[in-house]
Parts: C-alpha cells; structure tokens; sequence
C-alpha cells in the first residue's frame, strides 16, 4: 500500500466531514450556488472536492463507480483505505465519479422506481471550472432563478422530465463544487454550453 493512500484524508475526521456535509447540503438546497469544499487532498486524478465530497457521503454500504481515469489504483486504494465503499459497475452504483464524457451514457445508472424513487445514483462530475453563467436553473430552493456552467443542458433537461425519478448531480472544479438536484429545471441549449465549454 502507497504511502499517499494512507494520507489526505480529514485531518479531524469528525470536524473534517461535518464542515463538507454542511457544504454539500448546502449545495443541493440551494442549486446552482457554488460552495468550497475542503479538507481532503485524494490522489491525482481526484480533486480535492471530488475527494472531499466522496469521504463525506460514501461509507461500506454506498458502492461507488470509478469512470474513465478515475478508475486507477491509487484511487481504488485510497478510497478504500478511508471509506470502504465496495467498487461495482454503473448500473448497481450510488455514486458514480468521473469527468462528464467518462460517465455517459447517463441512461446506465438507476434513476430509482415509483415506489423508491430514492434508490437513484448522484453523479459526482468532474469539471474543468465552475462559474455562475451559462444555463438558467429554477425550482425549488431557486429564488427567481441562477446560472450554472453546465457540461450539456440537453442530458439535464432530459433528466429533469423523468422527475420525481431521475439523477442528482454535485459538480466539481478544484476545491469547489455545486449541485444540480433532479428538481431543477434547466433552460438554455447545449450550443451555448459548449460555447461557454470552449471559452475555458
């Protein structure tokens, strides 16, 4: 086992995880609003939101797939050593990491049942940045209405129409993330995302 494997986890686990969880909520009650997110250094490819992120929600009893780079040993090892989250494919995950294009086709993960519409996976995407223009989110937690740099307005707008079914998203870029909850509504085209995509 590498030496980084045992290290960058929350220096104060208790404390460590309890500002992220407080992050992260925030996030998701108030989509669109982007939030820092710190205490956690993961091996590279992760950020360290994305690692952030993944010690506060994931646990021996939230399996999690790896996309793309992601899924590389140091990330295996690390995860495992501070989480214990098993390792499965996407269609059984909970949580699936990964850059966008690593993680499509969306239509892989379960987006719950009627009668568990909870039993839904939250995709945890890596972005190259996060800024408050592009798209225009509302609903609930939304006063009037936000803007969020989204990766393809179509993939979140389709989602949107499988509600009260559907996906959670917590996008993230560095040490900050923002989360986009299957109750949101997105307006704008993909042109405009991958204008806005090409500027960066």
């Amino acid at each position: 086992m590498q030496a980084n494997t045992l290290s960058g986890g929350f220096v104060d686990p208790a404390i460590g995880s309890a500002h992220a969880f407080r992050s992260v909520m925030e996030a998701m009650a108030r989509p669109g609003t982007i939030q820092n997110i710190e205490g956690a250094a993961p091996p590279a490819p992760l950020s360290p939101a994305m690692g952030a992120v993944l010690l506060t929600l994931c646990d021996t009893e939230t399996p999690v797939y790896l996309a793309g780079d992601l899924d590389c040993k140091a990330v295996r090892e690390w995860l495992s050593f501070h989480t214990g989250a098993p390792f499965v494919g996407p269609a059984h995950c909970m949580f699936a990491v990964g850059a966008w294009d690593a993680l499509a086709p969306l239509t892989v993960y379960p987006i719950g049942t009627s009668e568990y519409p909870d039993r839904s996976a939250t995709l945890i995407v890596k972005c190259s940045e996060l800024a408050a223009s592009g798209a225009t989110l509302t609903g609930p937690g939304i006063k009037d209405k936000a803007t969020l740099s989204l990766p393809d307005v179509d993939a979140f707008q389709a989602n949107r129409s499988l509600f009260p079914l559907g996906l959670d998203f917590i996008l993230t870029s560095g040490d900050r993330i923002a989360a986009l909850p299957r109750s949101t509504d997105v307006s704008g085209s993909s042109s405009e995302a991958a204008a806005h995509k090409g500027a960066s």
